[in-house]
């Protein structure tokens, strides 16, 4: 039960982690394309 535990809390940074490389990677693609477009971001 300790081990299932400690998985369990393990896994939400690893989980966070990828949410916010997920996010990082959409806001640079985004960027990215802006520039291209020579417009704001915002």
């Amino acid at each position: 039960m300790t081990a299932l535990y400690g998985f369990y809390v393990l896994i939400w940074p690893a989980l966070t982690l990828g949410v916010l490389a997920l996010i990082i990677r959409a806001v640079l693609r985004d960027r990215r394309k802006a520039k291209e477009e020579q417009r704001e971001l915002v």
